[in-house]
């Protein structure tokens, strides 16, 4: 048997259990010894019902009856409940959104249960206990591995299979050097793999998590700083610094800027003032003003007679862009033009004989820019906003425009840990904006029942009176039963015939024509709609200083991040701003995130919240990040990070990667989902 066995040779793997093993991702015995356990339960003593506190509890039980049903509130959420007993009474337990329990959990047959026994949601019960069918319950042990499951697919048939395989890890080569496992004290991969499924003591179990967790981290920065190498060895164009031209572009904003942008400006200016590419990320919260510092960037190349490009990902905020920068960007003797797809055939054509000339200077735009039929004169900084939008070959294909190595600046309002932009990030240097400018207020956020809609309604019929503007955000376009979510659709009909039958109603969705959408939100900017009902099209830039109101229909449908970014878009005048979040979700840990954005408004610490409860792929974007792998680095072990990153460093420093070849490919595939490369 070797680690590209199939999965046939083992015993009890008939058809029906290899094709289960197949949906995991599970085909060879190397993917089961890859199958890494969920979490790991330590033994407990077996209590009596009678007897078990509030807590982790440990007992046997036989399944009275257990039955499946659907959340009222929330469509989406299915809730299966078992009742308990042993000869001392009854208790409980259910679990959220695993419907197949219901056939899985057999009536009269008796399970060891396993979970905390607590509070939640309104009555005590035993909350989503792991359970073994008691004749394939393992011994008194320490430490019991719990594997992802499926219908299927249980814990207890996992370890049977990966029982009779399990010397074969012994054939798992090390991707690490030598040295590194040496001197950093770490497990070769062979044994670590080994004792992720059979430890036998804690301090087993921690030696052999740190050692593959070491690796996940070492893989990714190493990505990181190989990127950088790379990139610090082309030669890119030189874009003086001239203080005065800074000075004038402050004079005509009429106010002064923030001590975080003049810090993030001076970053950026010193490093486009050299001929070593600069690869920035800028990050800022929302209204943070991190346009304004790029577009002092753009000036400053101007002024060395080369082109800047500024792609952003949606129509609306290209057009916003252009006309909110235009007049200032003239004022400093920059031209623009702005290239996007829905353009009238004559104006793209100008558009494009303009930037092959060299006529404008700033070129503003979304994934247009990149159009086979776009040539530019001389493109000597690019900056990409909201880069996790854009996939790693848009980006690459902007910076190709150039015939030199471009500079390159990104920006995001979604805030990135630092342990994150370590290790994801590890190719760019970071600036942060962390300052609002002065005169904001926070915006009041509060999570509201639907028994209090009517309280909310009448505060933005006030709001509306004294000349202000709403959004409505809506999750879904249109009605859809089986989703059981408000739609804008549906929302905008019944807004606009019962309580708000008085005022301007727009709608707006990502269906709708471009023109469309750039007439509604023009209408909506100009104050001739009084509320907006819209889908999370709202979400990135667009930028309404007299809309200080914004109600979220089904918010535990979004990430934090999202939320954030959608309450950003009030509180961006002088105004108090409010945002209200509706949920029919009585899941627990939706309504922690929405409490967590009741508490605070920096987006600092909503991104740590969302990134500990839902991982750097949901955050950032599958097509970037879904592969990044982590499933036993933990990013907030600062002590870890720092350490694998000192680790690469000194081993770029004095290896060829290529040298090694496992590390080099695993280094190779990792380019292509996490760098600006």
């Amino acid at each position: 048997m070797t680690i590209k066995s199939s999965l046939s040779r083992l015993k009890g793997v008939g058809p029906v259990l290899e094709k289960a093993l197949a949906d995991a991702g599970i085909f060879t015995i190397g993917d089961l010894l890859d199958y890494y356990p969920r979490k790991w339960d330590t033994y407990l003593a077996i209590k009596r019902i009678q007897g078990i506190q509030p807590g982790l509890v440990s007992f046997e039980a036989k399944i009275e009856r257990v039955s499946m049903r659907i959340s009222h509130r929330n469509r989406r959420l299915t809730i299966t409940e078992a009742i308990l007993s042993d000869s001392t009474g009854t208790i409980k337990a259910i679990w959220f959104n695993q419907p197949y329990l219901a056939q899985t959990l057999i009536a009269n047959n008796s399970y060891r249960f396993r979970g905390n026994y607590e509070y939640k949601n309104g009555y005590v019960s035993l909350q989503a206990p792991t359970f073994e069918k008691l004749s394939t319950a393992p011994v008194a042990q320490e430490i019991i591995p719990i594997y992802p499951e499926t219908k299927h697919l249980s814990s207890s048939i996992i370890r049977k299979l990966i029982s009779q395989c399990i010397d074969v890890s012994d054939q798992l080569e090390d991707i690490l050097p030598s040295a590194i496992i040496k001197v950093h004290k770490l497990l070769p991969k062979s044994t670590a793999i080994c004792l992720l499924h059979t430890a036998k003591t804690q301090d087993q179990l921690i030696s052999a998590k740190r050692s593959i967790a070491f690796e996940e981290i070492f893989e990714l920065v190493l990505t990181g700083l190989v990127i950088k190498k790379n990139i610090k060895t082309s030669k890119a164009v030189l874009i003086r610094y001239q203080a005065e031209v800074a000075k004038r572009f402050v004079a005509l904003l009429g106010f002064g800027l923030t001590n975080s942008q003049k810090k993030a400006a001076h970053t950026i200016l010193q490093d486009i003032s050299k001929d070593v590419p600069m690869n920035r990320l800028l990050e800022g919260d929302v209204g943070s003003g991190k346009t304004l510092v790029a577009l002092l960037a753009c000036v400053m190349t101007e002024q060395a007679s080369y082109q800047s490009a500024i792609m952003v990902p949606t129509e609306i905020l290209a057009r916003q862009h252009f006309m909110s920068s235009q007049k200032l960007l003239q004022a400093m003797g920059v031209k623009t033009v702005l290239l996007i797809a829905n353009m009238k055939k004559a104006e793209k054509e100008t558009a494009l004989k303009l930037i092959s000339s060299g006529e404008v200077d700033c070129i503003i735009g979304t994934h247009a820019l990149i159009g086979s039929n776009v040539h530019y004169h001389n493109l000597g900084l690019v900056v990409v906003d909201e880069q996790h939008r854009f996939g790693v070959n848009q980006r690459s294909s902007l910076k190709g425009k150039a015939k030199t190595m471009p500079h390159v600046l990104t920006m995001t309002a979604t805030p990135i840990p630092r342990s994150l932009a370590l290790v994801v990030y590890g190719d760019l240097d970071v600036s942060i904006i962390n300052e609002l400018p002065p005169g904001r207020k926070p915006i009041i956020t509060k999570l509201v029942k639907d028994m209090d809609r009517i309280h909310v309604y009448k505060h933005i019929d006030t709001l509306i009176d004294q000349g202000q503007q709403a959004y409505v955000v809506c999750p879904l376009i249109s009605d859809s039963d089986k989703l059981g979510a408000k739609s804008v659709e549906g929302e905008f009909r019944i807004l606009q015939k019962t309580v708000f039958k008085h005022r301007r109603i727009g709608l707006i969705h990502g269906k709708l024509k471009p023109d469309e959408k750039s007439e509604i939100m023009e209408n909506f900017k100009n104050g001739k709609i009084d509320m907006l009902v819209a889908t999370s099209i709202v979400e990135v830039g667009v930028d309404v200083p007299n809309a200080t109101i914004i109600l979220i229909e089904g918010a535990d449908r979004f990430g934090l991040a999202a939320l954030h970014q959608l309450r950003g878009r009030v509180g961006r005048g002088s105004q108090q701003s409010h945002c209200y979040l509706f949920t029919a979700s009585d899941n627990f840990d939706s309504l922690t995130r929405l409490e967590a954005l009741e508490k605070t408004n920096d987006g600092f610490k909503l991104a740590q919240i969302d990134l500990e409860t839902r991982g750097p792929g949901e955050i950032y974007g599958t097509t970037q990040h879904g592969l990044l792998n982590l499933r036993l680095a933990n990013i907030f072990d600062h002590e870890l990070v720092s350490e694998v990153k000192q680790a690469a460093e000194a081993f770029i420093n004095k290896h060829n990667l290529l040298e090694y070849s496992q590390l080099a490919e695993k280094v190779d595939g990792l380019r292509n989902i996490t760098s600006l490369d």
